[in-house]
């Protein structure tokens, strides 16, 4: 069937519904990346899986917009898809933290701090790494984590834990070595 052939009221119905999903994904999409660049390995990675996610949610988008939170339903789908390694990864080259002839003073060391926590939150385990994302980023609660994630309550809050004291050691495992090179 060819979408002129549609009849008068499922055009506009399929009009409101792009409509509405446009406006939300323009309210929401600075959120969703965000928590999406946790739970990739890059930028492109992160807006890569953003797209996915909206995508998978444009095809239920009518059914999904009548539930009380579509924004639940968007991060359930992130979470799942960056879990089941969404995108084939090609790891033919390994990247090194020492480059070649690197000029003297950094220009944006201040910005060192975050991506050092950036690395460490995308060192940890899938799981860990969306509960992080999930109650930091997202500002959820342990049931509506455990929801996202498929678990329990109990499995939810082990992963907040397990994941943020493998951020501080690994944190001061950091501010040692920082401390021997100075």
């Amino acid at each position: 069937m060819q979408w002129l052939d549609l009849p008068v009221h499922l055009t506009s119905v399929r009009a409101d519904a792009e409509r509405d999903f446009r406006e939300y994904v323009a309210a929401r999409s600075g959120d969703l990346l965000r928590m999406a660049q946790v739970l990739t390995p890059d930028q492109h990675a992160a807006e890569d899986l953003v797209q996915t996610a909206l995508l998978k949610v444009w095809r239920s988008w009518p059914r999904i917009r009548a539930t009380d939170d579509p924004t639940a339903y968007v991060r359930k789908v992130m979470v799942n898809t960056a879990a089941r390694g969404w995108r084939r990864r090609w790891r033919g080259e390994i990247p090194t933290a020492d480059l070649p002839d690197l000029p003297g003073q950094d220009p944006v060391a201040p910005v060192g701090e975050r991506d050092a926590l950036v690395r460490a939150l995308r060192s940890l385990p899938t799981r860990q790494r969306a509960a992080i994302a999930l109650r930091y980023l997202a500002d959820l609660d342990d049931e509506a984590i455990a929801a996202s994630l498929g678990c329990t309550v109990s499995t939810a809050r082990s992963q907040i834990s397990r994941g943020l004291a493998t951020l501080r050691v690994r944190t001061q495992q950091d501010a040692l070595s920082t401390q021997e090179s100075s």
